[in-house]
């Protein structure tokens, strides 16, 4: 993809962010922020029994970096387990967005990508808590 190309995507992800919303009743939610910049998104999953992410989605404000990843990173990993997820390199992000803007914008890049993987950290945790009882 040249760069026109990537920022026609990303400025498309920003204008017009995909899974945007909270999800009524999400099986979890997780605020993730970037202290740099003022950037702070909330991610609602709705996950089945055995951690596939059925619905993702999330809300927030922030630069057009973070909501853009943010949209496209959701997109991508949606369907995918807790586990594919938190295996999920962060080079994905570089891939998608282009290693220059990452580099530039490194915390703002990989807000999406860093909360969905501490959500599957945390749901893990919770399903390992609830066997325990």
């Amino acid at each position: 993809m040249n760069h026109e190309e990537l920022m026609e995507l990303i400025l498309d992800h920003y204008e017009h962010p995909r899974n945007y919303g909270e999800i009524d009743g999400a099986s979890l939610t997780l605020q993730g922020g970037n202290a740099g910049c003022g950037d702070l998104i909330t991610v609602y999953l709705d996950m089945s029994r055995d951690g596939v992410i059925e619905n993702a989605s999330f809300k927030g404000e922030g630069c057009m970096v973070s909501m853009a990843g943010t949209s496209i990173i959701l997109e991508k990993l949606k369907g995918k387990t807790v586990c594919e997820v938190a295996e999920t390199p962060t080079e994905m992000v570089s891939s998608i967005l282009g290693k220059r803007l990452v580099t530039t914008r490194h915390n703002c890049a990989y807000l999406g990508l860093n909360t969905l993987k501490k959500a599957a950290i945390k749901w893990r945790r919770e399903k390992m808590l609830d066997s325990l009882k």
